[in-house]
């Protein structure tokens, strides 16, 4: 798996935002609008570390794979792109992190 993953992930996410929600998991998300899909991004994000502190590696793996496309989704719903969260962190590559968060 790679970052391509996530790029062509994030063009199907957004390639679904005006279709059919009947025929589409993520059209149906994104229909529910942003504040539905940060709310699912939430409950993904506490299941999976609901795994990570059970230790099971393989359930982690399988919610962190939902945080990220839960993710992808909530982004596009406030039409924030994989490549602008991609720039911020090409920014902040080679920065402590304690520098970078009292810069904020």
């Amino acid at each position: 798996m790679t970052d391509d993953t996530l790029t062509r992930l994030a063009a199907t996410i957004a390639a679904r935002k005006g279709a059919d929600p009947d025929t589409s998991w993520t059209a149906k998300l994104l229909s529910r609008g942003p504040e539905k899909c940060a709310e699912k991004f939430g409950e993904e994000a506490v299941e999976a570390i609901i795994e990570a502190v059970k230790g099971d590696r393989d359930r982690l793996t399988s919610e962190a794979a939902d945080v990220l496309y839960h993710l992808l989704v909530m982004l596009t719903a406030r039409d924030v792109t994989l490549s602008e969260v991609l720039a911020e962190l090409d920014r902040r590559e080679g920065q402590s992190g304690i520098a970078e968060k009292a810069a904020r």
